[in-house]
C-alpha cells in the first residue's frame, strides 16, 4: 500500500476518534494495488484499529476482476463476484476470512471490489455469517437478501441535512486534497460520524419501497453521468 497517504488519514481516525470500516484484500494479486513493498507492521495495525472500534471487511479475495457478471450495484462493467458461480464466491470469501482471521482480525462485514456482487454473493455471505455489507445508494440501511445493507453513496465529504451517508477512500491514490477536505469537514462534524456497531443497534433496516428505488436510480443515474464528464475531460486533456 501506499503508506505515506494512508498515514495521512490514519492521522484523522486516531484525530477525531473514528471508528472506520477498514476494507482489506486479504489475498491480493492485482498488480494495480501494489504500490510499496509488504509492510511488516500492517496486521498488527489493524488489530489495533480494530480493538479502538474499526469494523474490518472482506474486500473480496483476490481483487481480480475478471468477471463481467451484473452486479446488483452496476457501477462497473468487471468484478471480482458478480456472475460467477454460488460455489466459488463461498469459496473465496471463505478463504478470504480464514486469512484475515489468521492474523487475529474478526471481519464482520463486507465490501465488494468495484460494486460487484449478486444474488449468489449475498448467500455465500450469509452461509459464511456475514450479515452485513457496506454498498447501495440508499439514505439508511436495508434489508435485502438476507443482509443488512450499509449505504455507500460518496467518495469525498459532503454536507447531508438528514440519512446516513459514507465515505468511500481509496488511500492509495487519494490525493493530499482530499485528506485536508476531510480534515476541514471533520473539525466541523466529527460528532456526527457514527460506527457499525451504532448503526446495527440504533437504526433497524427498512425494505426498499418505491420512492426509495427511484431515489436509487436517480442517484446511479447521476454517479454515471458524473463519471462520463470525468472521462470526457480526461480525455481532451490528454
Amino acid at each position: 500500500m501506499a503508506r505515506g497517504r494512508w498515514e495521512r488519514f490514519l492521522l484523522l481516525i486516531e484525530q477525531y476518534s473514528i471508528r472506520p470500516i477498514l476494507a482489506i484484500v486479504p489475498d491480493n494479486q492485482d498488480a494495480e494495488l501494489v504500490r510499496r513493498a509488504p509492510d511488516p507492521g500492517f496486521w498488527a495495525e489493524m488489530r489495533r484499529l480494530e480493538a479502538a472500534g474499526a469494523t474490518i471487511a472482506l474486500h473480496g479475495y483476490r481483487h481480480l476482476c475478471r468477471s463481467m457478471g451484473r452486479s446488483l450495484v452496476p457501477l462497473h462493467q468487471h468484478s471480482e463476484f458478480a456472475g460467477v458461480p454460488t460455489d466459488t464466491q463461498r469459496e473465496w470469501i471463505n478463504a478470504g476470512l480464514e486469512i484475515l482471521r489468521g492474523q487475529g482480525l474478526d471481519p464482520r462485514a463486507w465490501v465488494a471490489p468495484r460494486h460487484g456482487f449478486d444474488a449468489h454473493t449475498l448467500a455465500a455471505l450469509g452461509s459464511e455469517g456475514i450479515e452485513v455489507l457496506s454498498d447501495g445508494l440508499a439514505r439508511g440501511p436495508v434489508k435485502r437478501g438476507g443482509v443488512t445493507w450499509i449505504p455507500q453513496q460518496l467518495w469525498a465529504p459532503v454536507e447531508k441535512s438528514k440519512g446516513l451517508w459514507t465515505i468511500c477512500i481509496h488511500t492509495n491514490t487519494a490525493r493530499s486534497l482530499l485528506a485536508d477536505q476531510l480534515d476541514e469537514f471533520l473539525a466541523r462534524h466529527a460528532a456526527q460520524f457514527t460506527s457499525v456497531d451504532r448503526v446495527l443497534a440504533e437504526l433497524k433496516p427498512m425494505r426498499l419501497g418505491l420512492g426509495d428505488r427511484l431515489y436509487e436510480t436517480m442517484a446511479m443515474a447521476r454517479i454515471r453521468a458524473s463519471r462520463s464528464r470525468k472521462t470526457s475531460r480526461h480525455r481532451s486533456n490528454c
